[in-house]
């Protein structure tokens, strides 16, 4: 193992006011690693991490908020809940150094900038900071958890399976997780799309997405809503793909399944009360649904983050 990440390095610090716990850690594959990390007291906890430049990390907070101190201090960034963090540095090192809040749930993914350029080595160009002209530059990058992600990454800080298959198990999580973070849609690119350019246009789209989210549980027709925004079907259809990355019902699957989601996770309703609110009239309906989205029932993903 490379001595930069050597597992005799994995602390954690603490100090007057401060918990001391460390991280979960699963080294998956040479220079390919998992740490998982929850604070369930009602102290901030620091944790401290050596990591020299020849990593990439990804950071994913799926509750609460940790504060990543660099510089001895100088600088300080926030990760809150359900948002990631993308830390790449070639040039210079990059321990880990937080504060995790009461409460707060963390999942890394450390893995060598050697083995990341291996896993991409034939999409470098759609991998931006890691096209030619950007490789050897520093590229930090956050962004919000995706549903999916979500699902991913709980499965991770829950893992109760035999701890026999715990390395494969991580591993298929650890890949699938990088994969769906770089699925996630890029932002339109007007140059490339003129429909974007006329900007009355992108407004009636806007409003097209408001309008579906709006009356989730009873969703004007497709004609109906081209007509209500005033844009052909046609325009419709192709616009709505360029800006959201996905067509309107599609889109507005997705989002029924995160509402739905964060409603489960609340524990204030049950699955039949869950299903009515986005607009499922039988429970067996909504079920089905959140099965095809998240590979589970929403009764057995309760479960998973009890």
């Amino acid at each position: 193992m490379d001595s930069s990440f050597d597992a005799e390095k994995n602390i954690a610090i603490g100090s007057l006011n401060t918990a001391i716990d460390s991280f979960n850690e699963v080294e998956i594959e040479k220079d390919f690693y998992v740490l998982t990390y929850q604070n369930e007291t009602d102290k901030v906890v620091t944790l401290e991490r050596e990591i020299d430049s020849s990593f990439i990390q990804f950071h994913f907070c799926l509750k609460g908020i940790c504060k990543f101190i660099f510089n001895n201090g100088r600088y300080a960034l926030n990760i809150e809940d359900e948002n990631s963090l993308l830390l790449y540095n070639p040039q210079q090192d990059l321990p880990l150094h937080m504060d995790c809040q009461p409460q707060s749930w963390l999942v890394s993914v450390i893995i060598s900038i050697k083995k990341f350029h291996g896993l991409f080595s034939q999409e470098a160009d759609y991998i931006t900071f890691l096209s030619e002209d950007n490789k050897d530059k520093k590229y930090y990058d956050d962004g919000k958890i995706t549903p999916s992600m979500a699902i991913v990454l709980t499965q991770l800080i829950n893992f109760n399976l035999n701890n026999s298959i715990k390395n494969l198990y991580f591993k298929g999580k650890a890949y699938e997780l990088l994969s769906l973070y770089f699925n996630r849609s890029e932002d339109a690119n007007v140059e490339q799309c003129p429909f974007l350019v006329d900007e009355s246009n992108v407004i009636k789209i806007r409003k097209a997405k408001d309008i579906i989210i709006s009356r989730m549980t009873e969703p004007p027709t497709l004609q109906e809503l081209s007509e209500e925004i005033q844009l052909s079907l046609k325009k419709l259809k192709e616009g709505f793909k360029e800006i959201y990355g996905d067509s309107v019902y599609s889109f507005l699957f997705d989002y029924k399944m995160e509402v739905a989601r964060k409603l489960l996770e609340s524990g204030n309703h049950n699955v039949n009360e869950v299903g009515l609110r986005v607009g499922y009239s039988t429970a067996s309906h909504f079920i089905s649904a959140f099965k095809k989205k998240y590979g589970t029932t929403p009764k057995k993903y309760i479960q998973s983050i009890l």
